[in-house]
């Protein structure tokens, strides 16, 4: 995994001690909050309801096992003995102290990591597929790419006050595992006639406006990323909104003024651009490739793992994908235990997950997007010890992709932002669908929950999504179905009006049913709901 060269550590040694100077002129009243607002959302600071909210960046999703200790040892330090994993691969400290927040940045410096840019109208955490580097079917780990662009994009000055916050994700598998086309800015990592490039799709978004991303460009030849990406970000710089923050993504651009008009206008940039000379030379990318080497896993076909135990048996089929190299696993940890809150994990618990990286995933450890974890490299001979470990922590939940795999944001109970609560509704559904025979007749069921329609639990793309809303100082939950955030990307539909809290987990009990009496052999709930109609469901759900 990458490590900080003299540049990464002085410039973020340096942005700590600009803000530690920050946070005293604004303790001491020197600075007004109105004043010192943009200068703490540069170093990811929000003010949420009850006090002030950190969010740490996690590049691509890899940690290794002293980083993620070091997160663990915040949490107990600094807040209240838990972590928040977010669908941004990022965690966030919910009970900050802002005299505090200083030494906390300079603790993460330490562990070469940062909260630089997850917040702010620039470019956000890159996101990539947390099966990178380990998954049978890319084409090459996306990751080096990834961390090229973090390096382009940080503290670039254009694109340091763009109209609105930007999202990239960078993927190199047909199977989109990180929501890429749901964007500003997604990539596709494809081999053309033996050739590494890229698919470019701009556009994307959820929020107010939800939007799959077009297609912009079918081939980039991958050493013209820098510069074609440049070319993207110019042209929504000159010409996005910045007079309504509602219409000010690059998704409202593109649709003004078409997919084909946009396309045109960054080729013509990109001839521009690429004059420059900024693309780096191949031996900068061999450098950064070279610090993703996989590690020394050696082929092993004689592993065989005893299933005799049913609660083991579970986990494997639900928790354990197949490794690029035969006689090795892809485990992922569930942050998602019946009637727990979706993403949270204890200090005690990120120890746990940080032992076992650095036992049984060689020092490696990656978080989703869906707000879950998995250890990349472990060998399958020590699953069943893995496994253990898990259950003994409360992390064995065998509950990937299921009913209770539940995506939510903090909601009215943490966001200044939030109309609705989705934690006590996210706990409510889990224990609603506890019974695992009936998650797994059930099958795949992506179920997503935002309190607000900035979309942070990403209901748009759930197979099922709620929405939280105010209606007349009341909450109420819009139910919506057929979201994908998957490679067959698209954005849910609302049925109807919406319901209390009890009435929407009544409600997504008799669509489920529903689904059930109508579906055909190995349909899931998406295909059976985008075979038959939003009618059925309908007539059941307000009968």
């Amino acid at each position: 995994m990458y490590k900080y060269d003299e540049y990464d550590r002085a410039l973020v040694d340096a942005r700590v001690e600009e803000f530690r100077d920050q946070v005293q002129r604004r303790l001491s009243g020197a600075l007004t909050e109105d004043q010192f607002k943009p200068l703490r959302l540069m170093n990811g600071l929000y003010l949420q309801l009850h006090a002030y909210m950190l969010r740490v960046a996690i590049p691509y999703g890899t940690l290794d096992s002293r980083q993620t200790r070091m997160l663990a040892h915040i949490a107990r330090k600094y807040d209240r003995g838990y972590g928040h994993f977010t669908t941004r691969q990022n965690l966030q400290y919910n009970w900050i102290k802002l005299d505090d927040t200083p030494d906390i940045l300079a603790e993460l410096a330490t562990v070469e990591m940062h909260a630089i840019q997850t917040s702010g109208n620039c470019i956000r955490n890159i996101s990539s597929d947390q099966y990178a580097g380990a998954a049978a079917d890319e084409v090459a780990d996306p990751r080096p790419y990834a961390e090229l662009l973090r390096q382009w994009s940080t503290f670039h000055p254009e694109f340091s006050l763009l109209p609105r916050k930007f999202k990239i994700a960078v993927i190199a598998a047909d199977e989109d595992r990180a929501a890429m086309k749901l964007h500003d800015i997604g990539l596709k990592l494809v081999r053309r006639d033996g050739a590494l490039g890229f698919e470019v799709y701009v556009g994307g978004g959820q929020g107010r406006t939800p939007m799959v991303a077009p297609l912009i460009r079918k081939f980039l030849p991958a050493d013209e990323l820098v510069s074609y990406l440049e070319a993207c970000l110019r042209v929504y710089n000159r010409y996005g909104r910045r007079d309504n923050i509602y219409k000010a993504r690059i998704k409202i651009l593109i649709h003004e003024i078409g997919a084909d008009q946009y396309r045109a206008e960054v080729e013509e940039e990109y001839l521009h651009v690429k004059a420059l000379g900024i693309d780096p030379p191949a031996a900068e990318l061999e450098r950064i490739q070279a610090m993703f080497a996989p590690p020394p896993l050696v082929r092993d076909d004689s592993v065989t793992i005893d299933r005799s135990n049913p609660a083991f048996a579970l986990w494997l089929d639900h928790q354990v994908v197949k490794h690029k190299v035969p006689g090795h696993a892809i485990v992922t940890i569930s942050l998602k235990p019946i009637g727990g809150i979706p993403g949270d994990a204890s200090a005690d618990q990120i120890d746990v997950i940080a032992d076992l990286a650095e036992r049984f995933s060689h020092d490696e450890l990656r978080i989703t997007h869906a707000q879950n974890v998995v250890l990349p490299h472990v060998h399958m001979g020590d699953l069943a010890e893995v496994w253990a470990a898990l259950t003994a922590a409360g992390l064995a939940t065998p509950n990937l992709d299921l009913i209770s795999d539940i995506i939510a944001c903090p909601g009215l109970d943490y966001c200044s932002l939030a109309n609705a609560r989705s934690i006590p509704l996210a706990q409510k559904l889990s224990e609603r669908f506890a019974d695992m025979d009936r998650q797994r007749d059930l099958g795949e069921v992506k179920l997503k929950i935002s309190g607000c329609i900035n979309a942070c639990g990403h209901h748009h793309a759930g197979h099922i999504g709620i929405l939280g809303v105010d209606r007349k100082g009341e909450e109420n939950y819009q139910l919506s179905f057929g979201g994908s955030g998957a490679e067959d990307a698209s954005v849910g539909r609302i049925i109807g009006p919406g319901f209390s809290e009890d009435g929407v987990v009544d409600a997504v009990e008799t669509a489920l049913e529903t689904y059930r009496s109508l579906r055909t052999e190995g349909e899931r709930f998406l295909d059976t709901y985008r075979r038959i109609g939003a009618e059925p469901f309908k007539a059941a759900i307000y009968a």
